[in-house]
């Protein structure tokens, strides 16, 4: 039944309950993106798990997501289960035979797979501007911030790294403000504060070195087969927000760093997206329209997409639009959501005379989906009701020690396990904090060494302006026995003057003055 140009998804159903044609995806449209829906317990991880099995078999990596661990069973041998044999029989495939593939398992917090980081700057100001959900005059000054990193030259690695920037800003907030505009600290505070929520969620886990290095999701084994990456993600989804921001920065480095490729016989990759309604709701118009420009163009670096959720409506139609291949699990319709869900699916379908597309959606059973992929010049097939090939790796969750082996053996062993912490911004910015205060200390020093080596002389009541001391002290209270001026100034020259000879010439104008009196 396996083809060399194509991936077997099963075989569609006649009006006669019969399963004679088989459905498959043409690999020469595989880049053309995807969209596998349907509720809760109708299929759809199979559906992921067969369609990564044949681009793996064709020599196309994978990079998929699992959201409950029921994916990792794709690492180990299936099993041959009563159910799985009678399911091969109905729609011919023969031989069913059963094989492990290669699996790189991955996890942002490093528990259940190699660590994933990406550097501060990678990420950039408006992927973290919507990861921490920052109003339009915050993101204004992380636009800002990445401006000044890039002047100053300052590498953004970790999250430290943005924290001391932020707080070097606030303190040239006036400086700042006359060259990019008004910079508050109260903006700047509210930032540190989302940056202490996320790294409180795990953020100093994915920030940081060594970064992942994209071709190290496009490997092929000796044999031919790509890699299927395997994201942990059962943890990563207590956070969706950090979850949608990671994969929409992991698609637009792809867009970044791999070439055009036109359009090749088979995908360089392909990349599912489960639980896709996470990365739009409540998303700002800026980022939909970036997640539009990269699905609609790294089709031409020969990057497949295909998102994974339960209702159509939790993809745009901008986005629905590009995507040609689709397989349509059932749904339900008992809401006026669900029913509007229903017939917007139904819609996107090349009708098939045989059946109301709309009415067959609520009937398909477990394991039953409509298909319709892209054929001779990128045309949609008719929609056609399909049942779903069993798949060849093991239906369910592997062990942790099969993971722990697993991850041991990995390709990528030792590359990204321990973080690499280099001079950066936060580094820069302390030495230099350091230096200003001692040349602050230093200057100081010589400030109180030139006060020290003068020898003043002062009369009070006749001013010094030298003495700066002096000219700011507050006048005193004259006493109400009044003194002459000229007593006065003896009496101070009096107690300036230390000589014993000093002294006795005093007390002789003394005398001389009593007499005259």
């Amino acid at each position: 039944m396996a083809q060399e140009d194509s991936i077997f998804i099963g075989a569609s159903r006649k009006p006669d309950d019969s399963y004679q044609r088989p459905e498959t995806l043409l690999l020469k449209y595989g880049n053309r993106h995807g969209l596998v829906t349907g509720a809760t317990g109708t299929g759809k991880t199979v559906t992921l798990q067969i369609l990564a099995e044949g681009f793996s078999n064709a020599g196309v990596p994978v990079f998929c997501a699992d959201i409950k661990g029921d994916l990792s069973g794709i690492a180990m041998m299936g099993e041959a289960k009563d159910f799985l044999t009678a399911r091969a029989q109905t729609i011919k495939l023969d031989p069913y035979e059963f094989q492990e593939f290669p699996v790189i398992f991955w996890d942002l917090f490093g528990e259940q797979g190699h660590p994933i980081r990406a550097t501060v700057s990678e990420m950039g100001p408006l992927l973290l501007s919507r990861l921490m959900n920052l109003t339009e005059a915050q993101e204004g000054v992380m636009n800002i911030a990445f401006r000044i990193a890039d002047e100053e030259g300052l590498l953004l690695l970790d999250m430290k790294d943005l924290q001391a920037l932020l707080a070097n800003i606030a303190s040239r907030a006036d400086e700042i403000g006359a060259r990019y505009g008004n910079v508050t600290k109260p903006s700047v505070g509210a930032i540190q504060r989302s940056l202490l929520v996320l790294e409180q969620q795990g953020g100093n886990n994915f920030f940081g070195e060594p970064a992942l290095k994209i071709p190290d999701l496009m490997r092929t084994t000796r044999d031919g087969r790509g890699a299927i990456n395997v994201l942990a993600a059962d943890k990563l989804m207590m956070n969706p927000r950090l979850y949608a921001t990671f994969l929409l920065w992991l698609m637009s480095e792809l867009f970044e760093v791999l070439p055009e490729v036109g359009d090749p016989d088979k995908p360089k990759l392909v990349f599912f997206f489960d639980e896709a309604h996470l990365l739009f709701d409540d998303a700002p118009k800026a980022l939909v329209d970036r997640v539009e420009q990269v699905v609609r163009l790294i089709r031409s670096k020969g990057v497949g997409v295909y998102f994974v959720t339960q209702n159509p409506l939790d993809v745009p139609e901008t986005v629905l639009a590009q995507l040609g291949n689709r397989v349509q699990h059932a749904l339900r319709a008992y809401t006026p959501r669900e029913q509007k869900a229903v017939k917007t699916a139904a819609d996107t379908f090349r009708p098939n005379p045989d059946f109301n597309c709309a009415e067959m959606i609520t009937q398909l059973g477990t394991g039953e989906a409509l298909v319709s992929t892209l054929e001779a010049k990128g045309v949609p097939s008719m929609v056609q009701r399909t049942l779903i090939r069993p798949p060849s790796s093991r239906l369910g969750p592997i062990t942790p020690q099969e993971r722990q082996k697993l991850v041991a053996e990995s390709p990528v062993a030792g590359q990204y396990d321990e973080t690499v912490d280099r001079e950066s911004a936060f580094e820069i910015l302390q030495k230099k904090a350091l230096e200003a205060q001692k040349a602050e200390e230093q200057a100081q020093q010589q400030d109180e060494g030139r006060d020290s080596g003068r020898t003043r002389w002062t009369i009070p009541g006749f001013g010094d302006d030298d003495d700066d001391r002096s000219s700011r002290r507050a006048p005193r209270p004259r006493a109400s026995n009044r003194q002459t001026v000229a007593e006065a100034a003896i009496k101070s020259v009096v107690r300036s003057v230390g000589s014993q000879v000093g002294r006795a010439l005093v007390r002789g104008i003394l005398g001389s003055l009593k007499k005259g009196f």
